[in-house]
């Protein structure tokens, strides 16, 4: 630690300790909570507080039936971040938020280009980088692997 010159009583500067720091297991933990909240407030309550409204206009890409279509996409987009929050069965739950966007990005919405498309590109890889690197330890599958 470096200390510089004390003029006038003030406290001295410090540097931060790099050992110190929160390490990536607690990077991962933000990430998980972070994305799956944002997908959950964003995205699956509103689908399933209004469902009798989202069943009459959801698009229907992979002609499954507008019913199927919809408890799919409340299935990604409730239960698995509920999952990947509690980071249980984390990396599995991600990819049916991934299939999700990527059917979004490329069957429902082919005309979107990156900026009209940013909410869903960062999703991708926020889940995307989850499924890469795992849960980290601070999480239910992190702590069974101890």
């Amino acid at each position: 630690m470096t200390r510089h010159r004390n003029n006038g009583g003030a406290h001295p500067a410090r540097f931060v300790d790099p050992a110190r720091l929160p390490g990536p297991d607690a990077g991962l933990l933000f990430l998980r909570l972070a994305g799956s909240a944002l997908l959950l407030y964003v995205h699956g309550l509103p689908k399933l507080m209004h469902f009798s409204a989202e069943l009459q206009h959801i698009d229907d890409p992979l002609h499954l039936g507008h019913g199927v279509t919809l408890v799919l996409a409340l299935f990604a987009e409730i239960v698995c971040p509920l999952l990947i929050a509690a980071g249980w069965l984390t990396r599995l739950a991600t990819l049916p938020i991934l299939f999700l966007l990527f059917v979004s990005m490329a069957l429902v919405h082919p005309d979107w280009d990156v900026a009209t498309g940013q909410f869903a590109w960062l999703l991708v890889i926020v889940f995307g980088t989850i499924a890469l690197a795992g849960p980290g330890e601070y999480s239910i599958d992190g702590h069974q692997q101890r």
